[in-house]
């Protein structure tokens, strides 16, 4: 079975492009499961072929999926010399998911894998499929296409950034062709269980204790469809939760029965960072998001916007009630 065949021959020929080539694979700001995993995966697989590669990150590896980098060479920004190396980017919908520095390091893309809806192809190679759940779906299927050497590291990185972008296979970007890459990964050498006690059974006591402050700021708005919970500025230090604890909150948003859009916002000193989450496809939060410079995927996107708290609220909260109105329109 062919998961990928429009990606096979570019493919082919990006490989041999980069033969004797050093490369560097980025991963963007605030890594998740998904962009690790894909990070450590195609790095493994490229030196597995005779390929000098290393992952480079602006961030920290967050504790909860350093799991998944074993012996891969994995690096943060400033830990190394930056010359000579070609950039493959991955899970990044623009050259400047990865940071203003990164950009100006890696002014000239080689590579790009990705899957968001907003993404245009900013490299010389663009393997881009926004059908795909994951970043990591599409590198395991061009890997399996292509017969390249998958280890137990290199599977277990791929299912990982499988599993946390279908949210444990519930969202509806779960596909047959997700269960059938998770199978062939499992069989070589993924392990589901790992995967879910290293991602979801390792909570941190500052985490609920942010949770818990989270959820006593919930809100619902326009007649119960959008739920908004909001972190303030100095919250971490005041529970003793970090940033990447916020993983997973905005969930909570969007669960609530008659809620269609979950939104989080945090309170920084000097901008506003929101997630947003709609329960179907239609709502397009990718386009909402993009109207405050923001991005990601029709069901989920991120964005930071220079603003206060008091300003951003309202603003937010009238393009996600013109976005249900839109939507309402287009069913009648």
């Amino acid at each position: 079975m062919s998961y990928y065949p429009k990606f096979a021959g570019r493919f082919a020929v990006l490989l041999q492009e980069l033969k004797g080539q050093s490369v560097v694979v980025i991963g963007h700001q605030r890594p998740d499961g998904d962009c690790v995993g894909s990070q450590v995966a195609l790095c493994r697989v490229l030196i597995s072929v005779g390929i000098d590669a290393i992952c480079i990150n602006p961030d920290p590896v967050p504790r909860r999926i350093k799991f998944l980098v074993g012996d891969t060479p994995f690096f943060q920004r400033d830990a190394v010399q930056h010359t000579g190396r070609l950039a493959l980017y991955t899970d990044c919908a623009d050259h400047a998911r990865a940071g203003d520095r990164m950009r100006e390091l890696y002014p000239t893309p080689w590579g790009c894998f990705d899957h968001h809806l907003s993404n245009g192809g900013f490299a010389k190679f663009n393997f881009v499929d926004s059908a795909s759940a994951a970043t990591a779906e599409v590198l395991a299927g061009i890997f399996l296409d292509a017969d390249l050497p998958i280890d137990p590291t290199t599977a277990q990185a791929l299912y990982t950034g499988i599993m946390t972008d279908t949210g444990q296979f519930r969202f509806p970007s779960t596909s047959s062709r997700v269960f059938r890459l998770s199978a062939e990964l499992m069989a070589h050498g993924a392990d589901p269980s790992l995967a879910g006690q290293e991602l979801y059974e390792r909570e941190s006591f500052g985490k609920l204790k942010l949770l818990q402050h989270f959820i006593g700021t919930l809100k619902l708005e326009a007649n119960g469809r959008i739920c908004v919970g909001v972190l303030p500025h100095g919250i971490f230090e005041q529970v003793g939760a970090s940033v990447e604890d916020t993983e997973g909150l905005v969930d909570y948003a969007r669960s609530i029965e008659g809620v269609e859009i979950g939104v989080l916002i945090e309170e920084r000193a000097e901008f506003m960072k929101a997630s947003l989450r709609g329960k179907h496809a239609a709502l397009r939060m990718d386009t909402v998001a993009a109207l405050f410079n923001g991005g990601g995927h029709a069901n989920a996107a991120g964005l930071n916007f220079k603003d206060t708290l008091v300003n951003f609220y309202p603003k937010l909260l009238a393009a996600l009630t013109q976005r249900l109105a839109e939507v309402d329109g287009t069913k009648k």
